[in-house]
C-alpha cells in the first residue's frame, strides 16, 4: 500500500502538469489503473496452463515495484530533454505498471484464496485493509511533507518518493517468499470456452459483474480528476491536497476492522449496498464546496474520510463475495471477470472524461454568484451514475445474506451506543442520580439477541 500510494498521489499528478500534462494526458494517467484490468482475464486464461502461482507472480511484481524509476529519475538527471517525451515516458510506464499489477491480481487472490480459511475471511479483509488504510495514512503524510515548503523543485522531490516507494515496494513483495502456496486444483479437462463462459453461467455471479461494471462505470467518470480540480481551479497547494488523502485513509483505517466483521456477520451484499448508496457524497462534497483553498480544507476533508470508509467497504464485500462464490479450480477467471470488464468500462469513462476536460477548458457557467466549469459538470455526472448504480447494488444475489437494513440498524445501534458512552465521560457521578428498580443499559434491545438479528433475514 505505501508503493501505491506514493507512485500515484496528486505528486504524480502535479510532476505530469509541471511538464506540460493537459486534461487528456491527466485522463489517460486516471484510466490506465482500470482500462487495463483486462490483463486479469489474460492471466486468468494463463493460469490453467501454471503448476504454481507464487514463483510467476513474485517475479511480475518484483519487476512492477521498480517500473517507474525511469520516468521519475529520467527528467530530473536529463532536464534537457524535450518534457514531452517525459510526459509519454510516465504513461507507457505507468501502462506497463499497472498491466503487471493486474496480472498479478488473480494470481495472488486465488492463491490466498486457497490459503486462507473461508470462516472468517471477511474479519481477515476488514483487518488487512484497516492495516492497509494506516499504511496508505502514514506514505501520504511523508509524501505531504516533500512539499511542505513552498518553491519545492517537483521533479526531484518526486525522484525521491518514487525511489522510496520502489524500495517499500520490492520489501513488501520479498515477504510473501514465507507464504506457502497450497497446491492448485484445475479442472479436469476444461476446454478454454468453458473457463471463460464459468463466470457468466453463474447467475449470482452475472449479477454481481453486470453491477461491478455499472459501478466502475460511474466512479471513473469523476474520480481521475479530483486532485487535478483540487490543484488548478480551487488553487490548494500540493502539501494540503496531501494532507487531506492523509486525514481520508485514516477515517477507512478507523472503521475498516469493523465493516469486515458485518460482511462476516450478514455476509457480502448488504454491506456492498449501503456502501455504494452512500458513494455520491463525495462528487456532492465537490460540487456545493467553495473554490477557496482554505474551506475546501476542512469541508472535504471529513467528506473524504467517510468516502475512504465507503471505499474499504466496498472493497472487503467485493473480495469476499468473489472468493466465496467462485470454485477453486476455476477461481481465477471468476475473479478476473469479477474485476476485469469493469475496469475496461472505467478505463474508457476516463479516457473520455479526461477528453472532455481537454475539449471544454475554456466553459464556465455562472448561477447568482457560483461558478461551475468543467469539472463539475464531470462531478454531477458522476454522482447521478453513483446513484443510479446503488440500485443495481441491490439486485446482486446472495442467498445466505441478510438485508441491507438490518445492517443498518447495527450500524446505528453502536453509533448511538458509542456517543451514550461518550457522553457519560464528561458527565461527573455525583451529577447523575441512582436509578429506580433494576440496573438497565441504556438502548438495550427487549431481547436477548443482537438487535439486527431480530429482523427476517431478507432483501434490502
Amino acid at each position: 500500500m505505501a508503493y501505491t500510494q506514493l507512485t500515484t498521489s496528486p505528486a504524480t499528478v502535479q510532476f505530469a502538469r509541471s511538464m506540460g500534462a493537459t486534461g487528456l494526458h491527466i485522463g489517460i494517467l486516471g484510466a490506465l489503473p482500470m482500462g487495463l484490468v483486462c490483463m486479469q482475464l489474460l492471466s486468468a486464461v494463463a493460469v490453467q496452463r501454471l503448476a504454481r502461482r507464487k514463483p510467476l507472480w513474485l517475479c511480475i511484481s518484483i519487476v512492477q515495484r521498480m517500473i517507474f524509476l525511469p520516468a521519475a529519475l529520467g527528467p530530473w538527471l536529463f532536464p534537457q530533454v524535450d518534457d514531452t517525451l517525459w510526459i509519454w515516458t510516465l504513461i507507457v510506464l505507468t501502462a506497463l505498471n499497472h498491466a503487471m499489477l493486474h496480472f498479478g491480481t488473480p494470481l495472488w487472490l486465488s492463491w490466498m484464496g486457497d490459503y486462507l480459511p473461508h470462516q472468517g475471511l471477511n474479519r481477515f479483509w476488514g483487518l488487512r485493509h484497516s492495516s492497509q488504510q494506516w499504511t496508505a495514512a502514514l506514505a501520504l503524510l511523508a509524501n505531504a511533507l516533500f512539499f511542505f515548503r513552498s518553491g519545492v523543485d517537483v521533479r526531484g522531490a518526486f525522484a525521491a518518493i518514487i525511489t522510496l516507494g520502489a524500495i517499500l515496494g520490492v520489501s513488501d513483495i520479498l515477504l510473501f517468499l514465507r507464504v506457502d502456496e497450497p497446491p492448485m486444483r484445475h479442472a479436469a479437462e476444461s476446454r478454454l470456452w468453458d473457463v471463460l463462459a464459468g463466470p457468466f453461467r453463474k447467475k449470482d455471479f452475472r449479477g454481481f459483474i453486470l453491477y461491478s461494471c455499472f459501478w466502475n462505470l460511474a466512479a471513473m467518470v469523476g474520480a481521475p480528476f479530483i486532485s487535478m480540480y483540487l490543484l488548478e481551479h480551487v488553487g490548494m497547494d500540493l502539501f494540503h491536497v496531501h494532507l487531506m488523502w492523509t486525514i481520508s485513509w485514516v477515517g477507512g483505517a478507523v472503521l475498516s476492522n469493523r465493516l469486515g466483521q458485518l460482511a462476516e456477520r450478514f455476509g457480502q451484499r448488504p454491506v456492498l449496498v449501503l456502501c455504494t448508496a452512500f458513494k455520491s457524497i463525495n462528487m456532492i462534497g465537490l460540487l456545493v464546496c467553495p473554490p477557496d483553498p482554505t474551506i475546501a480544507f476542512w469541508v472535504l476533508s471529513p467528506v473524504f474520510m467517510i468516502d475512504a470508509f465507503l471505499n474499504a467497504g466496498i472493497a472487503i464485500a467485493n473480495n469476499g463475495f468473489m472468493i466465496k462464490n467462485s470454485p477453486r479450480e476455476n477461481r481465477t477467471m471468476f475473479i478476473a471477470a469479477g474485476t476485469g470488464f469493469a475496469g475496461i468500462l472505467g478505463g474508457a469513462a476516463s479516457i473520455l472524461a479526461g477528453a472532455a476536460i481537454a475539449a471544454s477548458a475554456d466553459w464556465s457557467w455562472t448561477f447568482g454568484s457560483t461558478r461551475f466549469v468543467n469539472f463539475h459538470l464531470l462531478f454531477a455526472i458522476s454522482m447521478v451514475l453513483r446513484l443510479a448504480s446503488a440500485v443495481l447494488a441491490t439486485q446482486v444475489r446472495e442467498p445466505s445474506s441478510t438485508g441491507a437494513r438490518v445492517v443498518a440498524s447495527e450500524l446505528l445501534l453502536a453509533t448511538r451506543l458509542r456517543v451514550h458512552r461518550l457522553h457519560l465521560v464528561f458527565v461527573r457521578r455525583d451529577d447523575v442520580a441512582e436509578p429506580v428498580g433494576p440496573p438497565y443499559i441504556p438502548f438495550e434491545p427487549a431481547r436477548s439477541q443482537p438487535p439486527a438479528e431480530q429482523f427476517s433475514r431478507r432483501s434490502a
